[in-house]
């Protein structure tokens, strides 16, 4: 098992990047000021319901989203309402949801 935090620069105020893995498994997200870019492990549902901005990216078998770098080079694939009234759009990478949620 293994839990990392790597410090993420984006905007005004750094972020901060956690890393998760476990024997079959893993997650990454990267929490700013504003909320979260996250791999699919997040409810959309849920943390829309909590008016928490998400913007949610999703890897595959053949390229899981392991890593902060990982995470910045995917596309988002969902946001939550508060995350699309800072501007996070579908399509958009994770670097420029970051830079959205950082401002």
């Amino acid at each position: 098992m293994k839990i990392e935090m790597v410090p993420v620069k984006s905007g005004k105020e750094d972020s901060q990047g956690l890393q998760v893995s476990w024997q079959g498994g893993q997650f990454v997200m990267i929490v700013t000021e504003r909320g979260l870019v996250s791999c699919g492990v997040i409810d959309k549902e849920v943390m829309g319901r909590f008016g928490a901005a998400v913007a949610i990216a999703r890897g595959t078998p053949q390229k899981p989203l392991v890593t902060v770098d990982d995470l910045l080079g995917a596309r988002i694939a969902d946001v939550t309402n508060e995350a699309a009234s800072y501007g996070v759009e579908v399509g958009m990478s994770g670097k420029e949801a970051l830079e959205k949620l950082s401002q």
